[in-house]
């Protein structure tokens, strides 16, 4: 359950940054000039952790990296087309405990999953929520708490109870999809209009039909929804609780040992303070973890 603090986090961090420029996919690697971030320029390699890492990724020296740089402030595109945001930061941090560089490519959300089982990437790192779903195909290594929040049209009166009838935006693939589509069948199960639910692959996009009109409402993850709103200039407006508190969880393939070595590298990382130091730079403390876990919806 949310504390009262973790409704705020998203929209304060959100007055802290800058616009995000959401155009096509990019790489970049997990350089301090790429990450904007100080916060992991002192991580010192873990070798009992670096002796984790599979065999393959560990003679590369580096982690192909797949993530959807449309979903600010977690991993965004900067003005210079570097993704950037709070995921990469700490993520840059959990390769160096493991000796290794990150190395991003942006996706399609919905194909990262995909990507990591293919092969195409070793690790999905993308806000994606840990849950009973996803861990049936993958593992996830759990590194922040956070929630669903809503947004509507400012003046409007569309909430999460009384959306029947609307038309609410979400992007593809996420858990958001599953939730409105449940509200949906509620209504007509109650003689009412279904929602009109508005899928896009881009979250900025779905923001963005609130904004221009093409939908009532949106959902996502609570700080992703505080963000847009601080950048809508008053178009939108938070509306109901946060809810459904969940994990975050680093995608890996299923019983692969990379997830073990991730999950000792944010341990390490939380032990050390390191995590709390990039958690502050995006004021997203309120969502800090104390135990990193793998597969955590599980209880694993």
């Amino acid at each position: 359950m949310f504390s009262p603090s973790l409704r705020l986090w998203g929209l304060v961090a959100a007055a802290a940054l800058s616009a995000a420029s959401l155009s096509a996919c990019a790489n970049n690697s997990n350089s301090e000039g790429a990450s904007g971030s100080s916060s992991s320029a002192s991580v010192k390699q873990d070798d009992k952790l670096a002796a984790l890492v599979p065999a393959e990724i560990a003679k590369r020296g580096t982690l192909k990296v797949g993530t959807d740089p449309t979903y600010a402030p977690n991993e965004f595109k900067d003005d210079n087309d570097k993704i950037v945001g709070f995921d990469i930061d700490l993520f840059n941090a959990v390769s160096k405990k493991l000796g290794l560089k990150a190395e991003y490519t942006g996706s399609i959300f919905d194909n990262i999953i995909p990507g990591v089982q293919g092969g195409s990437y070793d690790v999905g790192v993308s806000s994606f929520t840990d849950n009973a779903q996803r861990e049936q195909v993958v593992d996830l290594v759990t590194y922040l708490q956070a929630g669903t929040q809503w947004a509507r049209a400012a003046g409007g009166d569309v909430t999460p109870d009384k959306a029947c009838g609307h038309k609410v935006a979400v992007q593809t693939g996420t858990v958001q999809v599953d939730d409105v589509t449940a509200r949906s069948k509620a209504c007509t199960t109650a003689g009412d209009k279904a929602i009109d639910v508005l899928q896009f692959d881009d979250q900025g996009a779905a923001s963005n039909a609130v904004v221009v009109g093409q939908a009532d409402a949106v959902l996502a993850d609570s700080p992703i929804v505080a963000y847009a709103v601080q950048q809508s200039d008053k178009k939108m407006e938070l509306v109901g609780d946060v809810y459904e508190a969940a994990p975050y969880g680093y995608v890996v393939t299923k019983g692969s040992p990379l997830g073990k070595a991730l999950q000792g590298a944010v341990q390490s990382l939380i032990d050390d303070g390191t995590y709390m130091d990039i958690l502050k730079k995006w004021l997203l403390e309120g969502g800090a973890i104390t135990t990193s876990k793998i597969n955590g919806a599980s209880g694993s």
